[in-house]
């Protein structure tokens, strides 16, 4: 009679009846936000926006499944299905981060001057502004997400050893990208002080562009920083109460901050500040060819 007993694997995974609110609201929340975006990215098309929608896209799908999870036992009984919802949810993640990483290299690049340092702070500057790098980080912090989620349904111990192994692997990466971005956007902070571009410029979005996306680095640190905290405690990881307000909501906020007016700059001014770069430099270097003369 034991044998006919169902397990219920979203209970196992933390997946409880009373979060049920919690998931719809951010479901609704997310799909709100994913209207919101797509819009914007009609109205002006930048691959900031695009991949935000997808983001927030990925998100409704987690919830909803989170969701059913919560208040259907069949549905949990269900291991593909809890399996499926943790990939989802893991994989999202790569989204948010690379808007937030994308629209800070394209602040970068549409600043007229650089005040770059020397030696190895430089060097590590030019590794952590290399989107080739970003790219590439995040995908494998995805594949190895994605491997560990696909494995955790065996029944063998050394497999379940190897998919722990690449799921903590996949949360230190994606830790070590979100660092990064802290620290690239600190030093956009650094130069725009520098450059007193942050005084001279109307809407609120570009005014304190640098303070939201300091933010938005921070709130994305806060959210996998829980993660690496609970890497080796699935119990504390998967504790609503503690889930929620350090993952789930972090990545809420940071969404929403990225509708500050004027935040996320258009194809056409990226365009016309890089010529503005490449002319303000081109006029620099024929005075200074002409003084040496």
């Amino acid at each position: 009679m034991a044998g006919s007993i169902a397990i219920n694997y979203a209970r196992f995974e933390g997946i409880n009846r009373s979060e049920l609110g919690g998931a719809v609201v951010m479901a609704i929340a997310f799909a709100v936000l994913f209207v919101f975006n797509v819009v914007r990215s009609i109205r002006h098309t930048t691959y900031v926006l695009v991949v935000l929608s997808i983001f927030c896209l990925i998100r409704v799908t987690a919830f909803t499944m989170r969701a059913v999870l919560s208040g259907n036992e069949k549905a949990g009984e269900n291991l593909n299905v809890v399996i499926a919802e943790g990939i989802i949810y893991s994989v999202g993640f790569f989204g948010l981060v690379y808007s937030a990483y994308t629209l800070v290299l394209d602040r970068l690049r549409m600043m007229r001057d650089r005040h770059s340092s020397n030696g190895l702070a430089n060097m590590i500057l030019g590794i952590i502004c290399n989107r080739r790098l970003v790219r590439i980080g995040l995908l494998v912090a995805v594949s190895l997400g994605v491997a560990a989620g696909s494995l955790t349904g065996s029944d063998s111990q050394s497999t379940l050893n190897i998919a722990t192994a690449l799921h903590r692997a996949s949360i230190y990466i994606f830790l070590a990208i979100v660092a990064s971005l802290v620290i690239v956007t600190a030093n956009l902070a650094y130069d725009e002080h520098k450059e007193g571009m942050m005084k001279h410029e109307a809407s609120i979005g570009r005014q304190y562009r640098v303070l939201v996306l300091l933010a938005i680095a921070f709130l994305c640190l806060t959210r996998e920083s829980f993660y690496a905290a609970t890497a080796k405690d699935s119990v504390k990881q998967n504790n609503a109460h503690l889930w929620y307000p350090l993952s789930a909501l972090p990545e809420l906020l940071a969404v929403m901050l990225f509708a500050a007016p004027g935040l996320v700059p258009s194809r056409r001014e990226l365009a016309e500040a890089t010529a503005n770069k490449r002319s303000g430099s081109g006029s620099h270097d024929a005075e200074l060819q002409h003084l040496s003369h």
